[in-house]
């Protein structure tokens, strides 16, 4: 593993953010333009645009510039080897269906960490990351062990309410069976809490668990740069990010939020599933 001092890691953050706010401005550029539909993957649902892609490019260009023996891992492209040790993690357009529809719920998401997230990913150690909301510019940014910060201030979850008070972030896959069962363990769930919000980002909803707006946020398929960058922001604020049980966050499960609001919330979760 590579060793940061904290000016490295201050550096890292200010690239991520930078990187972050110019995706996000050339996203913005382009819806402004008109969406173009580049392709669909897993499913008709699941979108990609052209815009998608020249962000991703963008990125990747500039880390080929600024830091060129990182490796690189976003969501359109290939992977980049990493000669040192350290990957910058890329979703260039984190809710692209809202997105093309235009619903202000989109972002960039930049993180760069320690370990291979593509064939590693639970070994990944995130060090510095940012998420730049697209249409509304809002900024959430964190590196490792120096906190977090939402639009330049510092952050802290606030203290839990109690689980029949919360509220609850979740997202469903683009897969129509998956999705039917995610589905139905929201039925589960949905007598125990305040309600539930399905917005359609991930990096935002975790933005979200480190500034106050969900109080809770739980989600199942996700890929290491939907997650990348806004674990470690909604860490550093001081939420709790897992999966179940003793397991880290992944594919198999992610659950955010404040220690004591997912104490309770995760053994109702785990019996939905079943």
């Amino acid at each position: 593993m590579t060793t940061l001092t904290v000016p490295d890691a201050a550096e890292l953050l200010e690239i991520a953010r930078m990187l972050a706010r110019e995706g996000a401005e050339l996203a913005r550029r382009r819806r402004e333009e008109g969406v173009e539909l580049a392709a669909r993957k897993s499913s008709i649902t699941d979108v990609v645009t052209e815009a998608d892609r020249e962000v991703e490019e963008h990125i990747r260009a500039r880390l080929a510039q600024l830091r060129p023996e990182d490796g690189f891992y976003g969501e359109e492209g290939d992977p980049r080897t990493s000669v040192d040790g350290l990957n910058w993690v890329v979703d260039p357009i984190d809710g692209t269906v809202n997105y093309l529809y235009g619903i202000p719920h989109s972002a960039v998401s930049v993180a760069v960490a320690e370990g291979d997230p593509a064939t590693q990913p639970a070994s990944m150690r995130v060090l510095a990351g940012a998420v730049v909301n697209i249409f509304t510019g809002e900024e959430w940014a964190a590196s490792l062990g120096c906190g977090a910060t939402h639009n330049g201030e510092a952050l802290a979850v606030e203290p839990a309410p109690s689980l029949a008070e919360s509220l609850v972030g979740t997202g469903y896959s683009y897969d129509a069976a998956e999705r039917r069962d995610q589905a139905r363990v929201w039925a589960e769930l949905a007598e125990h809490t305040r309600d539930v919000r399905r917005m359609g980002a991930a990096a935002l909803d975790l933005t979200a668990v480190a500034c106050g707006r969900l109080d809770i946020y739980y989600e199942r398929g996700l890929k290491p740069w939907d997650l990348a960058a806004g674990s470690l922001i909604a860490r550093e604020a001081g939420a709790v990010v897992k999966g179940l049980g003793a397991d880290r966050e992944g594919m198999g499960m992610l659950i955010a939020g404040h220690p004591d609001a997912v104490a309770e919330f995760e053994p109702r979760l785990a019996a939905a599933l079943g």
